[in-house]
């Protein structure tokens, strides 16, 4: 059996984004894919919008935590993968990683309007988060 490829989705607070790709990437490919996520300055609970937006998908993150990017200084990684522009400029490069590479998405938590409207602003990064996730590693790892 081949290992699996160990991939490091990060984003600012590890709250929704990063926790979004890895939920997606873990359900979709995790016979191929050893996923983690973690932030740099990491918030204290994962968004509700997140969770309630991957349920709808079939995809329960509710049980994960926010993690420190510090949490994995010194583990090995195939890929690390920043999601917004302040993990890019924090860390442009993951130490422990093969390689690093930027994909922003925009911030879900910034989109303006009701309830309903930032709900839509969710599923909105959701699809487009796993759209580039089943284009991206839907054929191994990224070159």
């Amino acid at each position: 059996m081949t290992a699996r490829s160990r991939i490091l989705f990060i984003c600012t607070a590890n709250a929704a984004r990063s926790q979004m790709a890895e939920g997606y990437l873990k359900a979709k490919y995790g016979d191929r894919y050893e996923v983690f996520s973690a932030g740099f300055r990491p918030s204290g609970r994962i968004s509700t919008r997140a969770i309630e937006v991957m349920k709808e998908i079939g995809i329960d993150i509710s049980g994960n935590q926010p993690k420190s990017l510090d949490t994995f200084k010194g583990v090995p990684f195939d890929l690390a993968v920043t999601l917004c522009d302040n993990a890019r400029a924090v860390c442009p490069v993951v130490p422990s990683a093969k390689r690093t590479i930027h994909r922003g998405f925009s911030d879900p938590h910034l989109t303006p309007g009701t309830d309903a409207e930032i709900l839509d602003g969710y599923r909105r990064v959701r699809n487009a988060i796993c759209a580039w996730i089943d284009e991206t590693f839907g054929h191994g790892l990224p070159g």
